[in-house]
C-alpha cells in the first residue's frame, strides 16, 4: 500500500476526531433560522418591488430582474453567515475542519461505518423523489412571480434571448441556493447541531424549518415539507450535508440547461 494513502487516511482520521460540533439551543436555531429566512422575506416581498421601477422591459421583466438580484444576495449572505458562524465556532476555516463541521464529507453507513462507494446509488431514488415533488403545483402563486410561466412565454424567451449577463447571475444563483446556500446551512450547519435540542428527531425539525424558511416564494412551502424525508432525513442518517446538496443541485442543473438553451 502506498505510506501516502496510509498517512493522508490517518490525518483525516485524527482531523475528524478533534472537530467538535457543538449542539445549539431551541433558540440559537431559531436564530439562525430567522437571519436566513427574513432577510429572503424582506428582500422578496419589499425592496425587490422598490426596485422594479429602476429596471426596464417588457410586462414581468422589471420585477423578473429586482428579484434575480436581490435573492442572489439573500443566498449570498446564507453563505457569509455559514462561513462566520463556523470561523467562531471553530477557530479555523482548513478545509479540513470545515469538510467535518459542515458534514461536507461522504454518507456514511451507520451499521458498518463505511463511507461513500455503492451508498451513492441513493442518490437515484431521492433525486427522482425531488423531481416529482417540484411537480406538485403552489398554492396561491401569484402570476407576476410564477417564473415557470414566465420563462415558457414570449416576454420571457424574448428577455433571456442573448442576455449572457443575466444568465451568469442566473448560475451565480443557483451555485448559492444549492451548494453554498440553502443546504449548507440547513444541512451542514444547522442539521448536525440540532440533536441536543430535538433529540432523534431532529431531521424532522430541520425539515419543518426549511419549508417555513420559504417565507420569500410561500406557496412552494406545502410541497417543501416532503424534503423533510427526501433530503433531510437521508442527510441525517448518512452524516452528509453532500446528498443534500446533491438531490438539490439536480434541480438546479436541469433550471440552468433549460436557461441556456433560451439565452443561446
Amino acid at each position: 500500500m502506498d505510506p501516502t494513502v496510509t498517512e493522508k487516511t490517518s490525518v483525516d482520521r485524527d482531523t475528524a476526531d478533534s472537530v467538535e460540533i457543538p449542539q445549539y439551543s431551541i433558540l440559537k436555531v431559531l436564530a439562525i433560522w430567522a437571519a436566513a429566512a427574513l432577510p429572503m422575506a424582506a428582500l422578496a416581498w419589499l425592496v425587490a418591488p422598490a426596485l422594479e421601477d429602476s429596471f426596464g422591459g417588457e410586462e414581468n421583466v422589471p420585477l423578473v430582474k429586482a428579484l434575480l438580484i436581490c435573492l442572489t444576495a439573500g443566498l449570498i449572505w446564507q453563505f457569509v453567515l455559514v462561513v462566520v458562524l463556523v470561523r467562531r465556532e471553530q477557530g479555523t476555516l482548513r478545509w479540513s475542519t470545515v469538510r467535518e463541521a459542515l458534514w461536507l464529507r461522504s454518507p456514511r453507513d451507520p451499521k458498518s461505518g463505511r463511507r461513500g462507494g455503492r451508498l451513492w446509488l441513493i442518490l437515484i431514488p431521492l433525486i427522482l423523489l425531488f423531481a416529482a415533488e417540484s411537480m406538485i403545483p403552489g398554492v396561491g402563486l401569484p402570476e407576476d412571480r410564477d417564473l415557470a410561466a414566465f420563462i415558457d412565454s414570449d416576454v420571457g424567451k424574448n428577455f433571456l434571448s442573448g442576455a449572457w449577463g443575466w444568465f451568469g447571475l442566473i448560475v451565480l444563483l443557483q451555485i448559492f441556493n444549492t451548494v453554498l446556500g440553502e443546504e449548507l446551512l440547513f444541512r451542514g450547519l444547522l442539521l448536525p447541531r440540532m440533536n441536543g435540542a430535538f433529540g432523534r428527531r431532529d431531521w424532522l425539525a430541520n425539515g419543518i424549518l426549511f419549508a417555513a424558511y420559504h417565507l420569500h416564494v410561500p406557496w412552494v412551502i406545502p410541497a417543501t415539507l416532503l424534503d423533510t424525508f427526501i433530503i433531510a432525513y437521508p442527510s441525517k442518517r448518512y452524516r452528509s450535508a453532500l446528498i443534500g446538496i446533491a438531490v438539490h443541485s439536480a434541480q438546479s442543473v436541469f433550471f440552468i440547461i433549460l436557461i441556456l438553451t433560451l439565452v443561446a
